[in-house]
């Protein structure tokens, strides 16, 4: 079998567990780990403060705290997305308002953006789909408008740029994942990004249990009280020594995927031309980190066959989300704006091919043959 995902594991990341243990006698959060990995990020990113969290989850959950969401505020984002990042804002009472896709990204469509939003819209969340970005320009001018907060969950989006900066660095927020599923892994695990450095004192407080403690680590307080609200928003060091042994190697990962992801691309071409499938667009104004490979069939019912037939010949490709605004608790914590144009039916089409660090070109080129042979067929 050919699985969809292997967890990325260069070597170092035993190394670096047992250094944590043995040497650094350190094995919560904020070791010496967890500061190089957060160092790592800010001079990476250029964010003005990264945290390590235990989840993008969590990060989510940040953002919301950090945004002040409360009842009867409102949230835009898009209905193709992971449950997280509606669950970070139902959880503050807010109403979300879900928008449209555009089919050639799957991310929000940011022309559509601007008749959801009413006078109880706080923030606009957006959802940098497979690594690939939103059109930031667009997003970032309506944010401006009509001041509204905007919240980037880029967790699949580590080492991915709009026009050149990175992505989870245009918002006043951004996530990241580490997942396992993820590019970069530590098995779970996320960050938090500030964009906006009037936030950063209060995020410290949220991810130390609403207290002061990191003014006390550095000796600005004798004592550590409770502030404000918050929870135990910190990534354990095991998990961070793990984490650092693959943003070490940032580039040789990216780069392994990528030249994945472009076999793929090259093989699959002609079925594409024949108009058979659809494949991964990505726009003149991104750079993606091959976080993702998924193809279109020309309809829900051709995507399960080919899926079945797949699975028979050993190779496990697999859909993507449901949209959230047709599900039991999208339906009570929101509502869709306007037309459901192509959530729904490019979900249904959507298909995500097997692809990991390490995954050899004979393995590649079954399956892509395997796609081959079953239109052929």
């Amino acid at each position: 079998m050919i699985p969809f995902n292997k967890p990325c594991y260069l070597g170092k990341e035993s190394t670096y567990i047992q250094e944590s243990i043995v040497q650094n006698e350190k094995i919560s959060g904020n070791g010496p780990f967890g500061i190089k990995c957060k160092n790592w990020l800010e001079k990476q990113l250029g964010s003005k403060k990264a945290l390590l969290t235990p989840s993008c989850t969590a990060a989510l959950e940040m953002t919301a705290l950090l945004s002040d969401i409360s009842e009867g505020d409102e949230v835009i984002m898009p209905s193709y997305t992971f449950v997280s990042t509606a669950n970070a804002f139902a959880l503050r009472g807010a109403s979300l308002r879900f928008v449209d896709i555009e089919p050639g990204t799957m991310n929000i469509d940011s022309e559509k953006i601007e008749t959801a939003i009413t006078n109880r819209t706080k923030a606009i969340v957006i959802v940098h789909y497979a690594g690939v970005a939103c059109n930031m320009e667009k997003i970032m001018e309506l944010a401006d408008r009509y001041a509204l907060l905007v919240i980037e969950d880029a967790a699949q989006a580590l080492m991915s740029t709009y026009q050149g900066k990175p992505l989870g660095t245009f918002g006043h927020f951004g996530t990241i994942s580490f997942h396992e599923t993820k590019n970069y892994t530590c098995g779970e695990g996320g960050a938090l990004l500030i964009n906006d450095e009037n936030y950063a004192e209060r995020a410290e407080v949220i991810q130390e249990k609403g207290t002061d403690r990191s003014k006390f680590n550095r000796g600005q307080v004798d004592k550590y009280t409770w502030q404000d609200l918050g929870s135990s928003y910190l990534l354990s060091e095991l998990n961070a020594a793990y984490l650092y042994a693959q943003l070490e190697s940032a580039e040789e990962i990216l780069a392994d995927r990528l030249s994945t992801w472009q076999r793929y691309k090259q093989m699959l071409a002609p079925l594409e031309a024949d108009k058979q499938i659809e494949t991964q667009q990505i726009p003149d104004y991104a750079t993606h980190n091959a976080h993702m490979c998924y193809i279109k069939a020309r309809s829900p019912e051709e995507r399960m066959l080919l899926m079945t037939y797949l699975k028979e010949q050993g190779i496990l490709a697999v859909p993507h989300y449901e949209p959230l605004h047709s599900s039991k608790a999208g339906r009570s914590f929101g509502r869709f704006s306007g037309e459901d144009t192509y959530t729904t039916r490019e979900g249904e089409r959507l298909l995500r091919l097997p692809l990991y660090y390490g995954m050899n070109t004979e393995d590649v080129d079954y399956v892509a043959a395997s796609i081959q042979n079953y239109y052929q067929s």
